[in-house]
């Protein structure tokens, strides 16, 4: 026989404690404290036996394609069936139509239907967004839920190929106690979706919301059930969105997806380059272009700079989509170590199309549109320049310098500025030429044409 001991937890929360108290020590709710028997710890013969791990059967947890490219890089190839997938984002960054499009696409290309259950609109809005998008499939079916048990009875009546929970934060259950989107609610809620997709092999995508501070909202042990969490970021006022892997079972979470969001829905973008470069036909002082990564993805990256006479007795440092600790640490080198004083001036850095790159590789296209800006020069538009500068004024070599170099040659760059040092064993692609520099007084002058051995530019903007 089992024994039972008593034990109190809180119905908001979760917390226990082996004796009453009248306010929670977690979450500091009063009188939500209740006593509740937990059977002790019986042994209870397994139902399968172990096998040895190269006899256990792989085949039924193959990814699968869901249509959507981006979204299967992502993931590591595809959806695996009985994964949970948690999406979450800001409000209005598109994870509803981004669910939607996935749901049309799958419905497209699979012969299960796919079920689509939406607790924060109405069927008919989703249906309305679905016609905009494109996304109306016969065999997608959708039905507005704000119950788990329902929610569960239509996939189990259905039996898609894939389920989208839009969003957990909205379904609840009488089991449990507590209002919609509260601890213990978003806790049995994505235990009981897990176990169901579990115990049938259905992939469940899940849409999470999040916080002011930008972390999922809810319980931090939704993270840990769910199988893989993905975040969907993006600036409010750009069309590009990027979809990062935070955790993958199944996968790298190196790996990065880019969107475009416009009027008729999301649009992955294999190639986002036409997103971050803006081509005038002519040469416009203070740009420069850099190879940032994203994960293991190259994203080209071109730098805007704007050196202007300034009247305040603190000149203005603004900078948009770059560290700004390190835009002033470069400043402070440009001056030291290369003579491009900008005391008495306002600087202005700026990427183009929404881009946000704040590595160390992004210090030499800084430094070099900065000095362009401050000169009234021009880069060479067929150049581009990535590297760290360090406080001496020496460039050092940064990770994944093979595929910067590769990613610019298919752009059709044909000249590369990079460290010397550390770059010894490089292979540069056919066409393409690599200047090899040690400070970054020899950038400034390769990225002008110049010897960068015997470079000595005047580059001080006067006051």
């Amino acid at each position: 026989m089992t024994r039972t001991r008593t034990q109190y937890s809180c119905a908001d929360c979760g917390w226990t404690t082996p004796k009453w108290v009248g306010r929670c020590g977690e979450c500091h709710a009063w009188g939500t404290v209740a006593e509740t028997a937990r059977p002790a710890l019986a042994v209870v013969t397994p139902a399968t036996t172990a096998l040895p791990i190269a006899r256990v059967p792989a085949e039924a947890s193959r990814a699968r394609p869901t249509g959507v490219g981006e979204l299967d890089r992502v993931l590591g190839g595809g959806i695996v069936p009985g994964s949970v997938v948690l999406l979450a984002g800001e409000p209005g960054v598109g994870k509803s139509t981004l669910a939607l499009d996935v749901a049309a696409r799958a419905a497209r290309i699979g012969r299960s239907p796919v079920l689509y259950l939406t607790g924060e609109e109405s069927a008919s809005q989703v249906r309305l967004r679905a016609e905009r998008i494109g996304a109306l499939e016969d065999t997608l079916l959708l039905a507005a839920e704000a119950d788990l048990g329902r929610a569960l009875g239509h996939l189990e009546q259905v039996r898609p190929s894939l389920a989208i929970v839009d969003s957990v934060q909205t379904l609840s259950t009488d089991q449990v106690e507590g209002s919609p989107g509260g601890v213990s609610q978003v806790r049995a809620v994505a235990a009981g979706l897990i176990a169901h997709a579990k115990a049938h092999g259905i992939p469940v995508l899940l849409i999470g919301h999040v916080t002011k501070d930008g972390s999922i909202a809810g319980p931090r042990v939704l993270e840990h059930l769910v199988d893989v969490v993905c975040q969907f970021e993006g600036d409010r006022h750009s069309r590009l969105r990027l979809l990062r892997a935070v955790k993958n079972r199944y996968g790298s979470t190196d790996e990065v997806g880019c969107f475009d969001l416009t009027d008729s829905g999301i649009v992955e973008l294999p190639d986002p380059s036409g997103l971050f470069l803006e081509g005038t036909g002519e040469a416009i002082p203070g740009t420069c272009v850099g190879i940032s990564l994203e994960g293991r993805r190259p994203m080209p990256t071109q730098v805007q700079a704007l050196v202007a006479p300034s009247a305040l007795a603190s000149p203005r440092r603004t900078s948009a989509g770059l560290d700004s600790a390190r835009i002033a640490m470069t400043l402070a080198v440009l001056q030291a170590r290369a003579g491009v004083t900008v005391a008495h001036h306002d600087v202005y850095v700026s990427t183009v199309g929404g881009a946000r790159a704040s590595e160390p590789a992004m210090d030499l296209p800084i430094a070099l549109a900065v000095a362009a800006a401050a000169a009234g020069t021009c880069v060479d538009a067929a150049t581009v320049a990535f590297g760290e500068v360090g406080l001496t004024g020496q460039l050092r070599v940064t990770a994944g310098l093979d595929r910067r170099l590769a990613e610019a040659a298919r752009l059709g760059f044909t000249r590369a500025i990079i460290p010397a040092r550390g770059s010894e064993d490089v292979r540069v692609p056919a066409g393409m030429t690599a200047v090899r520099v040690e400070t970054l007084l020899a950038a400034i002058g390769a990225g002008e044409g110049h010897n960068p051995d015997t470079a000595r530019l005047r580059l001080v903007a006067e006051p």
